[in-house]
């Protein structure tokens, strides 16, 4: 550990707009903003050793209360995530609310921004969440046991799971849910973001060192209700701030303005599970300062690959090509090529397979590190406009 506080400093704005480069320090080292946390849900990468994490330049973990909630015991016996994990650097888990939304209303485990057709809730009495005042009673998704989470539990377990970062306990809504209610769900996030506060307040010092907390910013692609809850929550003590909810791609601007506009300049923000190249390069206009997603790793292991001019599916036409010409990822750098890695894809060997995802793995999450590292370069030196059109340009050609 570095130090036991948890801090923010701004050190270049891009001019005209609320994005900024920075610095947020935690007990576990510092995290160069803007940046991208890969997600180890359940305290590891997928097919990713912590070495190769710090080979890719990974400076933050993601994982997830929800999936560690029954092992935040064993985590807190080892004395936090970090020991537990082996990833000593900085580390965020989400509070679950994600998970309340893909159990409840049945939209599905990926909030799709760019559907343009009708969606539907799962009916009432086939949801495997019921949401109330007091917190969420779901179906557990393995066992088929019940359980429960409020805010209170979801803080209590976050602190014991020990990472730098918490998220608030939030009711995420989906794009099929209405107006009305996603102005009950906005007060009852509100209510619960206070309820988080003071139980985490309790518990925040549990492992030794300062657990800092954010708040979630709901409020689905409504201005007003984007505006006035980043008011409210905006002058709570929180430590930092969520930019979630389920809205068409191309609101995303917009709502990141409304709640960037409200919320405390001075505070980090985190924008929740987005990592598309457009998406993060207008987080980071907007003033966002850290992103998360599953997208890159997921899609890598299906073959999807990322590269500057767009993604491709790897297959053989180019056999004898690199994933992606200059490269500085391990694993072209390494030089395999793209029928090698088409050939592991598909191998039997079970062995085999794994390597080929740890390989398909660091180049995806190192082409999404690369994209946040050279944004932050471009609004440390004053041209971040003249970047943005030059890599939009070539990524879709």
């Amino acid at each position: 550990m570095h130090q036991n506080d948890f801090s923010f400093e701004i050190t270049q704005k891009i001019p005209h707009q609320l994005g900024r480069a920075g610095i947020i320090h935690t007990p576990h080292g510092d995290i160069q903003t803007p940046a991208f946390m890969c997600v180890g849900t359940r305290g590891q990468v997928p097919f990713l050793p912590m070495e190769d994490l710090h080979r890719i330049g990974g400076q933050a973990m993601l994982s997830n209360g929800y999936h560690l909630r029954k092992t935040s015991y064993e985590i807190a016996n080892q004395g936090g995530l970090a020991q537990w994990s082996g990833w000593h650097g900085p580390a965020l888990t989400d509070s679950g609310g994600f998970q309340v939304m893909s159990l409840g209303s049945g939209s599905g485990k990926v909030v799709n921004m760019d559907t343009h057709k009708p969606l539907e809730n799962t009916p009432m009495e086939k949801r495997l969440a019921k949401v109330s005042e007091a917190g969420v009673e779901f179906e557990d998704y393995l066992t088929g046991d019940m359980d429960f989470i409020g805010p209170e539990e979801s803080m209590q377990i976050q602190c014991r799971i020990g990472a730098d970062i918490h998220m608030a306990f939030d009711e995420l809504t989906s794009l099929a849910d209405s107006y009305d209610y996603n102005v009950e769900a906005m007060h009852r996030t509100e209510r619960w973001a206070q309820r988080s506060l003071d139980e985490h307040q309790k518990h925040c010092m549990d492992l030794g060192y300062y657990q800092a907390l954010y708040g979630c910013i709901q409020g689905g692609r409504w201005e007003d209700l984007r505006r006035s809850t980043s008011k409210k929550l905006g002058s709570m003590d929180f430590d930092g701030y969520g930019l979630g909810g389920a809205f068409q791609k191309s609101d995303l601007g917009n709502i990141l303005r409304w709640c960037n506009e409200e919320l405390p300049e001075n505070k980090p923000k985190h924008l929740l599970g987005l990592s598309h190249p457009d998406d993060i390069l207008i987080g980071a206009e907007q003033g966002a300062d850290t992103f998360d997603c599953v997208a890159p790793a997921r899609e890598a292991r299906h073959g999807r690959i990322y590269t500057h001019h767009g993604f491709y599916h790897l297959n053989l036409q180019h056999p004898h090509d690199l994933l992606e010409k200059g490269c500085d990822c391990p694993t072209c750098q390494a030089g395999y090529t793209q029928g090698e890695l088409r050939e592991m894809q598909k191998s039997e060997d079970k062995a085999i397979r794994y390597e080929y995802f740890r390989l398909a793995t660091m180049h995806n999450l190192r082409f999404i590190i690369r994209l946040t590292e050279e944004i932050r370069a471009a609004i440390l030196d004053g041209h971040f406009e003249w970047y943005k059109n030059a890599f939009l340009k070539e990524y879709r050609q």
